[in-house]
């Protein structure tokens, strides 16, 4: 054999090596994430997928740029037969062997769930159920059903006070029982012992400082400085054994949170949650309550006030009276505005 033949054998050799190496390090290496995107893509992966229902989530929304290297290292590292349920945040520019080991780690990227300004059950079971794999159907079905509800301590309607509105990170793949004992926590973490003897003093159970607190809120949702004095009256009121005659329950009673001016004819639904008929508290809250409101009950303002109505300056502000003629004036100057504005119902 020649020297030019070894010579020339060599650096072939050394061309296909260098060759099969760069190709190796760009199908390892090269960023193949949606390299033309700036935004990362939530990859969700049920329980019992396969690779291909994998490959076709990736496809449908355009993640791969190139599909041949992805397949081609994913079956490397035996990935087909390892597919892992979760939701698994993949950044753009990321490389092949960066994704492909992420999944095989099963390390989810949790949800960053946040929610408030919620009123109705409905709401909740939306704005929460869609964020996970457990669906709206069956987080309905759980909290509709009286002997899920009894295991935390609460029924049907109650329910809605063990959610805080707040941030969690909870994993997409949570069942909806440990995601409803996980809320039942951090539910009992605000209820220290502390705050259930405080809600005791007032001669409330925690359930009702809830109930309470979703009144005062929807009472006054805007200017928080002033809920402390709204939740003393109805406090003064629940003593003094009268109606709360409270608003906002009946446009909850009514579902019609569009109303401006509550008519007399409207005071007369007949619901439990008509605090104009019924005296004491309606059976549950008509929002759900957020930490400032809890708190404005639990720390309510101490006064002899026993009237309220919306300032005539239309400020958000309530104008409080203690005796009924001075909350009759009131209400006249709020009335009269509300006459020249045009505002009727």
């Amino acid at each position: 054999m020649s020297r030019n033949f070894k010579v020339g054998a060599f650096v072939v050799l050394a061309i296909l090596t260098t060759t099969f190496t760069f190709y190796f390090w760009q199908i390892f290496k090269t960023p193949n994430i949606q390299a033309d995107k700036q935004t990362s893509f939530a990859l969700l992966i049920p329980e019992g997928a396969t690779y291909q229902t994998v490959l076709d989530t990736l496809n449908k929304n355009e993640v791969i740029t190139d599909h041949i290297s992805f397949r081609f290292l994913a079956k490397l590292l035996n990935y087909p037969e390892k597919v892992k349920p979760g939701r698994y945040i993949l950044k753009p520019n990321t490389s092949n062997y960066a994704a492909v080991k992420k999944l095989l780690s099963g390390v989810q990227d949790p949800v960053k769930l946040t929610f408030n300004n919620i009123r109705l059950k409905e709401d909740l079971i939306t704005r929460i159920g869609s964020r996970f794999e457990f669906g709206e159907d069956n987080f309905r079905k759980a909290l509709n059903d009286p002997e899920v509800c009894r295991k935390y301590g609460l029924d049907t309607l109650t329910i809605v006070s063990m959610f805080l509105p707040n941030t969690y990170d909870i994993f997409w793949t949570t069942g909806t029982e440990k995601f409803l004992d996980r809320m039942h926590s951090e539910y009992k973490k605000f209820w220290s012992d502390e705050k259930v003897a405080k809600a005791k003093a007032i001669g409330l159970t925690p359930v009702q400082v809830s109930i309470l607190a979703s009144i005062v809120e929807e009472e006054q949702a805007r200017k928080v400085d002033e809920r402390p004095r709204v939740a003393g009256l109805y406090i003064n009121r629940l003593n003094a054994l009268m109606p709360l005659q409270a608003d906002p329950t009946i446009k909850f009673a009514l579902q019609d949170f569009a109303i401006k001016r509550i008519l007399n004819e409207q005071l007369r639904v007949k619901s439990p949650y008509n605090t104009y008929v019924n005296i004491g508290l309606p059976p549950g809250p008509i929002r759900v309550a957020d930490f400032n409101s809890l708190d404005a009950v639990l720390n309510y303002d101490k006064h002899d006030y026993l009237y309220m109505c919306a300032k005539a300056d239309l400020s958000g502000y309530h104008a409080f009276a203690k005796t009924y003629p001075d909350h009759l004036n009131n209400a006249r100057l709020y009335q009269a505005e509300l006459n020249r504005l045009k505002i009727m119902k």
